[in-house]
């Protein structure tokens, strides 16, 4: 995963694919979040559970421990490989799940028509439904946000067609899996299954190239994720 993705519904558009039944949500309004190019460091809206229901918060895109802080820029992802056992992300695991609503994601490979240069793609259910990507957050409540406050996304190895993207895909969740993801129930060793076995198919996606103008994090807008002629 490249790091840059796309919300642009209505919260309560996730929500209802998320939940068909009502729960107690704290945190969003019915106006459409419209980020087409989420970059690494901006904060953005994600899903948590809290005591009664579950709570909507923007929060920044990369965590890292205390004891990593300023060594390097926050990682923006976690491979599932490792972030079970790994020691940097303990902190967050498995008590710290969230979903980041999306939908969809981009990836950036070399151009066929110029080498030097790299042509974005965009990902997307072929069901043309919301995603929801596995993450692990630290979120502090209060008024103001945290430093320490932040959010990684977990992310699995590609498969079939998909490789020839990237070699790392999202971690995406099905409604049904996602539910128990953010289910405080839900067992641990529930969740390592969920994570290690759930994660959606290259099969059930879609891409299509579009403009390069999404490589620059000021511009917005539905243009960056319409597909040029000729894609996929």
């Amino acid at each position: 995963m490249c790091g840059r993705y796309s919300i642009y519904e209505s919260m309560d558009h996730y929500l209802k694919e998320l939940a068909p039944r009502p729960l107690v949500i704290n945190g969003y309004d019915l106006w459409p979040v419209e980020r087409y190019n989420v970059a690494p460091s901006t904060r953005v809206e994600i899903i948590r559970p809290v005591r009664n229901g579950l709570s909507i918060d923007k929060v920044r895109w990369g965590w890292a421990p205390f004891w990593a802080k300023g060594k390097r820029p926050d990682p923006i992802n976690a491979r599932v490989e490792t972030v079970i056992t790994g020691k940097f992300f303990n902190q967050l695991w498995p008590n710290g799940r969230v979903l980041a609503p999306a939908n969809g994601w981009f990836e950036w490979v070399k151009d066929e028509e110029d080498p030097k240069k790299k042509q974005p793609y965009f990902i997307t259910l072929k069901e043309q439904i919301p995603m929801f990507f596995a993450g692990l957050a630290e979120v502090h409540e209060g008024m103001e946000p945290d430093d320490r406050d932040g959010f990684v996304i977990i992310t699995a190895a590609s498969d079939e067609g998909m490789v020839d993207i990237h070699d790392r895909k999202p971690l995406v969740l099905s409604p049904e899996h996602a539910r128990e993801w953010i289910d405080p129930d839900t067992s641990p060793e529930r969740v390592r299954e969920i994570a290690l076995e759930h994660c959606r198919p290259a099969t059930d996606f879609h891409w299509h190239r579009v403009s390069k103008d999404v490589g620059n994090v000021r511009n917005q807008g539905k243009r960056l994720i319409e597909p040029l002629r000729n894609s996929r």
